[in-house]
C-alpha cells in the first residue's frame, strides 16, 4: 500500500489583487483592546487570507465548465480561500486508472481543451475573489510530461559486461547493455486500457535511447584495487567495437553507459503520461519549467499572475536516479576525484576495499543530493518568478536534505494522513523547522489525506478535527484539504465523481457541507492567529507544561492528549492548546508569561472571556482548564492582569429538565426517507425497521415543543444534545442559533428560550456511507472494475452506463446514488446516525 500521498495544494499566500486577502504585516501586528486587532479583522469573522483552500482534483477526461463554476461558487460560499487543480487520471486505484465511455473523452490535461477549462476556472475564481494554484504537470507526481524526450529524462547507470582472456589481442563487439523496458521507478503501475488491467508499461526509451559513459576492465575475480582498474574507451569505436592487446589473466569489461530511468509522471491520464525530467540537469528542470510556464501564458493570457498566481510541486515519488549528463565534471569538482574508475562499485564489485566502496557510494549519494538541491530546487523559483508567479512546493521526502531545500520554495507545504484515526505527519516537523529558519511568511499542509481504511465516506468534522488540531500544533498555518473532486455532472448525481480510492471526500456533493461551513470557519479563526505575529520556540523556562491531567469520561477509555504551539502576535502572547485525544479532561497549565490577563479564546464559536482562576509569577502563569473531547482554545495574554486571580474557570452546569417523549422527523424522500414520521424516543436510524431510514443518509429534521420554567434571572440556559451522529443545526422559537460539530455538544438558549411553551428545531446530518451501502442491496445499474488487485481497497467504474449518457432512468430504480468509485458490498456495517441524546436543557452554574 502507499505510504504517502496526498494530494497538493498549497496557496503562495493571498490574492495579489485583493488588499484584503494580503492581511496585516505580522510584523507590526499587535491585538487591540477588544475583539478587533485594529486593521480590521475579527477573530469571530477572519480576513478572506485566514480561509483554509482546496487540493481540486480534475479526474481525467470527466471535467466540465458547468462543473467549474459551480465548484468555485461553492467554495467561495463555504468560506475556502483558494484552490490547486491538479489534473489526474479518471480514478486513482491507486495507481491511474480509466473509465470508459467518458462524455468529454476531449479532455486531455494540457491538452487544447483542457486549456480552455483552465481559463475558464481562471476567469471565475477571479471574478470570485479566489485563488487558483496550478501543479506543474499531469498527475500530482512529479514535474514532467510528454514533452519530456529521454535526454532530458531521469537518468541511470546501465552496463554490459565481457569476459576476456588476456595474454592476446581482443577484438569484439561490446553489447549495449540490456535493461527491463519497464520503468525503473518507485510507483511504475498503471491501469492499461489496451490490456484492460493494471500492469507496468512498457518505456521504449529504455531499449532505444542510450549513451556511453566509459568502458573499464577490471580483474575478474575479488576486490580490486583502483591502481588495477584500466580505461579502454579510447579503444573502443562509437558501435561498441574493442580491439585490445589484454594483459596475461582473467578481466571483466564493463561496458558502462546511461538511459532513462524511464519514471513517468502519476497517476496521470494515458494519453498525458510522459517522461519525468532530469532534476539533476539545469537545462532539463528549465525546458520543463518554461514548457509550462510558455502553455500557461499563451492560454491565460492577462489571467496569468491573478487568475492563477502560483506554480505547484507537489511530494516527490519519482525515485532516485544515480546520472545525469553533467555527472563526471559535477562528481569531480564536488567530490575532488574522477567518477569513472569508481564505476564498477555500480556493478557490485569491490574497489580497494569494503571502506573505501562505501566512502564512494556515500559521495555519490551527496552528489545526486547536492544537484537536486542546485539544479532542481533552485532553479524552478526565479523561473516561475519571472513569468509573474509563486513557487510552493512539498519539499519533504526525496534525494535531497530538506533543511537545504525549503529556503527554495517561497511557500513550503507539508503532507499529513491520518492513521489509525490519529495524525501521521509526513516528514511534517523537519520542513516547519527550515520554514521557520528560512523566514518563510506561510506554511502550508496537504491536508487529511487518508486510504480507504479510514474515509470511504464516513468522515465527518467531528472526526477530523483533534487530526488538524495536532497539525495545527506543529507549525501548519494553513490547511489545503486533501481534497475536493470536480464535480461535472447535473446535481442529482451525488456523491458523485471521486478521485477513486483516496479521501477525505469534501465538496460540494458531501452530506454534510452547508453544515460543515461550520467547521471551515473554525479553521479560519484557528489560521488566522497562527498566520500572525513569529513562532516561538519552546525552550527552557520557555514553553508550555501540561500536568495533572485528569480525564473526565472514565478509567476505561483512552487517555486524553495536548499538545500546544506559541506565537507572539506584536504586544500579545497567544497560545493553541488543543486536547487531540477523543475523551474529555482537565488539565493544569503552565504558561511563560506572568502579570497579564488570561484569556480563553474558543475558535469554535469566535467567543472571547478573562479566565478568572490564575496565578501569576516569577515569569509563568498557571490555570485550571476543562477540555471536552478533542476541544482547543487560544489562551492569549495581551492585557495587564486583572481582578486577583479568584474564582474558576471551570463550568458547571445542572439539569432544567430533559427534552422526554415524541418527536416528529422529516427525512427527504428523495434519498429514500419518509417526508414525516413519529420517533416515540431518539434512537439510530440504523436500528430502524424501515430501509428508507436504516439505509438514510442526509439531512432529517426533528421538530419538538418543550416546557420552560425559567431558573432565575440572567441564567445561562443552554440546550445539551447528548449523544448526535454528526452535526445539528439548532433553530428554537423561529431563530437559527448555530452548527453542534463536536464537543461539547452544547448551544446557548438563552436569548431566545422564553418561559411556557418553546419550538426546537433541529436538523441532524449524517454520512453518505449508509445510503450507498443500502444502494448495494439493489442490483447493479453498470459494471465495476475491481482496483488494483493487491491492496483489494473497492471498485472503480469500469465504464459510464448508456442510460446515463442519454439522460435515461435508471435500470436499478431503488438506487439513490451515483458514483465512480465503490467501498461497500451489501454487508458493509452501517455507521451510527441521527441524534441519540438524552436532550437536556441545562444551566450554567
Amino acid at each position: 500500500m502507499i505510504s504517502r500521498r496526498g494530494f497538493c495544494l498549497i496557496l503562495p499566500g493571498a490574492v495579489v489583487y485583493l488588499s484584503e486577502a494580503q492581511g496585516p504585516s505580522s510584523a507590526d501586528f499587535a491585538i487591540g483592546d477588544d475583539e478587533d486587532g485594529g486593521d480590521g479583522w475579527s477573530f469571530a469573522s477572519p480576513p478572506n487570507s485566514a480561509r483554509p483552500y482546496v487540493l481540486w482534483m480534475w479526474m481525467g477526461s470527466n471535467v466540465s465548465a458547468e462543473g467549474i463554476t459551480k465548484d468555485l461558487e461553492a467554495m467561495k460560499a463555504a468560506g475556502i480561500g483558494g484552490a490547486t487543480i491538479m489534473s489526474l487520471a479518471d480514478s486513482c486505484i491507486p495507481w491511474a486508472g480509466f473509465i470508459g465511455q467518458s462524455p468529454t473523452p476531449e479532455v486531455v490535461a494540457f491538452s487544447q481543451p483542457w486549456w480552455q477549462l483552465v481559463r475558464h476556472a481562471a476567469s471565475e475564481a477571479h471574478r470570485l475573489g479566489l485563488e487558483l494554484i496550478l501543479h506543474n504537470c499531469p498527475g500530482y507526481e512529479s514535474s514532467g510530461g510528454p514533452w519530456i524526450t529521454p535526454d532530458l529524462s531521469m537518468q541511470e547507470v546501465v552496463w554490459s559486461e565481457t569476459r576476456v582472456h588476456g595474454g592476446a589481442v581482443y577484438s569484439g563487439q561490446l553489447p549495449r547493455p540490456k535493461v527491463d523496458p519497464h520503468p525503473h521507478a518507485q510507483f511504475p503501475k498503471v491501469y492499461i486500457p489496451e490490456l484492460g488491467r493494471v500492469g507496468i508499461p512498457v518505456v521504449e526509451a529504455r531499449q532505444t535511447y542510450f549513451n556511453d559513459i566509459a568502458v573499464l576492465a577490471i580483474p575478474a575475480e575479488g576486490n580490486v584495487a583502483q591502481s588495477a582498474i584500466l580505461s579502454l574507451s579510447n579503444h573502443v569505436t562509437g558501435d561498441g567495437l574493442l580491439e585490445w592487446d589484454a594483459p596475461s589473466g582473467e578481466w571483466t569489461v564493463y561496458r558502462f553507459g546511461h538511459t532513462t530511468t524511464g519514471a513517468m509522471i502519476q497517476p496521470a491520464q494515458w494519453n498525458a503520461m510522459g517522461l519525468e525530467c532530469d532534476k539533476m540537469n539545469k537545462d532539463a528542470v528549465t525546458f520543463h519549467v518554461q514548457h509550462v510556464l510558455g502553455e500557461m501564458k499563451k492560454n491565460l493570457g492577462d489571467l496569468m499572475g491573478k487568475g492563477i498566481t502560483t506554480l505547484y510541486f507537489d511530494s516527490y515519488e519519482a525515485g532516485v536516479p544515480n546520472w545525469t549528463p553533467k555527472m563526471r565534471e559535477e562528481f569531480l569538482a564536488r567530490r575532488g576525484y574522477d567518477i569513472t574508475p569508481w564505476l564498477p562499485a555500480l556493478a557490485g564489485r569491490t574497489i580497494n576495499n569494503d571502506v573505501d566502496t562505501k566512502r564512494f557510494r556515500s559521495d555519490l549519494k551527496r552528489t545526486v543530493f547536492d544537484l537536486y538541491r542546485d539544479e532542481y530546487w533552485a532553479t524552478i523559483g526565479p523561473l516561475a518568478n519571472r513569468a509573474g508567479l509563486k513557487f510552493a512546493a512539498e519539499p519533504y521526502e526525496g534525494p535531497w536534505v530538506i533543511g537545504e531545500v525549503v529556503k527554495s520554495v517561497e511557500v513550503p507545504t507539508v503532507e499529513f494522513w491520518t492513521h489509525g484515526n490519529k495524525y501521521s505527519p509526513s516528514d511534517l516537523v523537519p520542513v516547519v523547522t527550515a520554514a521557520h529558519a528560512s523566514g518563510a511568511a506561510l506554511i502550508c499542509a496537504e491536508s487529511f489525506t487518508t486510504d480507504p481504511k479510514e474515509a470511504h465516506w464516513d468522515e465527518h468534522p467531528a472526526w477530523l478535527k483533534p487530526i488538524g488540531d495536532a497539525a495545527f500544533c506543529d507549525g501548519v498555518q494553513r490547511m489545503n484539504l486533501h481534497h475536493w473532486v470536480q464535480q461535472p455532472w447535473d446535481d442529482r448525481y451525488k456523491p458523485g465523481n471521486t478521485m477513486g480510492q483516496w479521501g477525505v471526500h469534501f465538496g460540494r456533493n458531501q452530506t454534510w457541507w452547508e453544515p460543515g461551513k461550520a467547521w471551515l470557519a473554525y479553521l479560519s479563526r484557528c489560521q488566522n492567529l497562527l498566520q500572525r505575529g513569529t513562532f516561538v520556540a519552546p525552550a527552557q523556562g520557555n514553553q508550555v507544561i501540561l500536568s495533572d491531567v485528569r480525564g473526565t469520561s472514565g478509567a476505561d477509555l483512552p487517555k486524553p492528549e495536548f499538545r500546544s504551539i506559541h506565537r507572539q502576535i506584536g504586544n500579545a502572547s497567544v497560545f493553541f492548546v488543543a486536547n487531540t485525544g477523543r475523551v474529555g479532561a482537565q488539565v493544569h497549565i503552565q504558561l511563560p508569561v506572568s502579570g497579564m490577563q488570561p484569556e480563553q479564546w474558543d475558535p469554535v464559536w469566535g467567543s472571547m472571556r478573562d479566565l478568572p482562576q490564575f496565578s501569576s509569577s516569577n515569569g509563568t502563569t498557571h490555570l485550571e482548564l476543562e477540555f471536552a473531547a478533542a476541544q482547543s482554545f487560544f489562551l492569549v495574554f495581551r492585557k495587564p492582569q486583572q481582578g486577583d486571580g479568584r474564582g474558576s474557570n471551570l463550568a458547571r452546569y445542572q439539569t432544567i429538565s430533559t427534552v422526554e417523549g415524541s418527536w416528529e422527523v422529516a427525512f427527504s424522500p428523495a434519498w429514500g426517507g419518509p417526508s414525516s414520521i413519529t420517533f416515540p424516543a431518539l434512537i439510530d436510524w440504523t436500528s430502524h425497521e424501515l430501509p428508507g431510514i436504516r439505509y438514510y443518509s442526509g439531512t432529517a429534521e426533528y421538530t419538538k415543543t418543550f416546557q420552560f420554567n425559567p431558573v432565575g434571572k440572567g441564567a445561562k440556559v443552554l440546550l445539551d444534545l447528548g449523544v448526535c451522529h454528526h452535526l445539528a443545526a439548532i433553530t428554537c422559537n423561529g431563530r437559527a442559533l448555530g452548527v453542534l460539530w463536536t464537543a461539547p455538544w452544547r448551544i446557548d438558549l438563552s436569548d431566545v428560550i422564553k418561559p411556557g411553551e418553546n419550538k426546537l428545531q433541529i436538523k441532524i446530518t449524517n454520512v453518505w456511507a449508509n445510503r450507498l451501502i443500502g444502494d448495494e442491496q439493489q442490483p447493479p445499474d453498470w459494471e465495476w472494475e475491481d482496483g488494483d488487485p493487491d491492496i483489494k481497497s473497492g471498485q472503480f467504474m469500469k465504464a459510464f452506463p448508456e442510460w446515463f449518457l442519454e439522460g435515461k432512468a435508471r435500470p436499478s430504480s431503488q438506487r439513490y446514488t451515483f458514483t465512480t468509485w465503490n467501498y461497500f458490498t451489501p454487508k458493509s456495517p452501517l455507521v451510527a446516525s441521527g441524534l441519540l441524546g438524552p436532550v437536556r436543557i441545562v444551566t450554567e452554574a
